[in-house]
């Protein structure tokens, strides 16, 4: 092997940053046994150092300035959990041109810059990662783009919110109305404080965006996807979907016509009692595909949270570090858009 000692610059420390650390510290010794690779987290950049956290880290490793990072040769690969479009596209593409790899689980800057950080990897010969940004700890991106890759893909359908879901599961189980079930939501940190990325569809939309790029090599951006959140959503609704043996769900779906033309769309949807879809509750998340190899198949797991989604992120920094340690690692382009 190469290199062994893989040192990883971490971009932003809140709830998921400190869940990628949590990751790789309570493995590390599990990730190197099995992978032969010790990977490092070595400076964090992070406006405020001395808010209280969940883990101990050395106070020097902490800074406010990128350049701490991008201009440090022995740093290999810099994770960006920022959160939002600006600036971590931007330092995203920093990062890529000063020859570092990158790993992300930042849907919005994904979905939003999804041409130029991939053609910024390419340019600069280093791997872009972001399984993490779709579902959380569900390796879907991994698994449609790598084990399955020999499919054609016919149709995507996700439920791919844990607060939207969360908030209809709580609906149909107890009769509630949405205005109170929004408020326990909020009140066990299922929802933010505005919830409207989520309500509204524009969380799922991102996220629907970066599986139609992936699946079907089209590039659609989140804001051309025709999207209906849930907050019209009434007992009543509940109710009548119920009676006709329905539930209802957010989901963003992608498909081929006969025609193949693309259709898409985030929306409630009444989902029928024996689809597998169907039994996905709370905050969890789904994604049911259909290829013309492999046939129907869903992929379930937590969508959300610290650690797994750290995982899909860890999972991410391990791969590009395997394929460091082969010299190996940079991304060609490849027909159709997928990795």
């Amino acid at each position: 092997m190469k290199k062994a000692h893989l040192k990883i610059g971490l971009m932003g420390f809140g709830n998921i940053g400190v869940g990628s650390y949590q990751v790789l510290e309570m493995n590390r010794k599990q990730i190197l046994a099995e992978t032969g690779l010790d990977f490092e987290i070595v400076k964090i950049l992070e406006k405020n150092a001395d808010r209280p956290r969940p883990v101990q880290v050395p106070r020097e490793i902490f800074t406010q300035d990128p350049d701490d990072i991008f201009c440090d040769p022995e740093i290999d690969i810099v994770i960006e959990l920022l959160g939002g479009i600006h600036p971590a596209a931007d330092l995203m593409l920093s990062a890529m041109n000063h020859g570092k790899h990158v790993v992300t689980a930042n849907k919005a800057a994904v979905a939003a810059a999804y041409d130029e950080l991939r053609k910024a990897a390419e340019d600069n010969h280093v791997l872009f990662r972001y399984e993490a940004s779709v579902a959380g700890g569900i390796p879907i991106l991994s698994a449609l783009t790598e084990s399955l890759q020999a499919n054609e893909w016919t149709e995507v359908l996700g439920i791919l919110n844990g607060t939207t879901n969360y908030i209809l599961t709580q609906m149909t189980d107890f009769n509630l109305e949405y205005a109170d079930v929004l408020k326990t939501a909020q009140e066990k940190g299922f929802a933010e404080a505005d919830p409207t990325a989520d309500v509204e569809g524009i969380d799922a939309a991102n996220k629907l965006s970066i599986l139609i790029s992936l699946i079907f090599g089209h590039r659609v951006p989140p804001e051309e996807i025709p999207m209906e959140g849930i907050t019209r959503i009434t007992k009543g609704d509940i109710a009548e979907a119920t009676e006709s043996g329905n539930k209802i769900k957010l989901i963003a779906t992608a498909r081929k016509t006969v025609d193949g033309r693309l259709e898409y769309s985030v929306k409630p949807t009444l989902i029928p009692f024996d689809h597998p879809l169907a039994g996905v509750s709370n905050e969890f998340n789904a994604v049911f595909v259909q290829g013309n190899a492999v046939g129907e198949l869903m992929f379930y797991g937590k969508g959300a949270g610290p650690l797994p989604t750290g995982s899909a992120v860890m999972g991410d920094v391990i791969s590009i570090g395997k394929l460091i340690a082969k010299n190996a690692a940079y991304d060609n382009k490849v027909p159709g858009g997928r990795r």
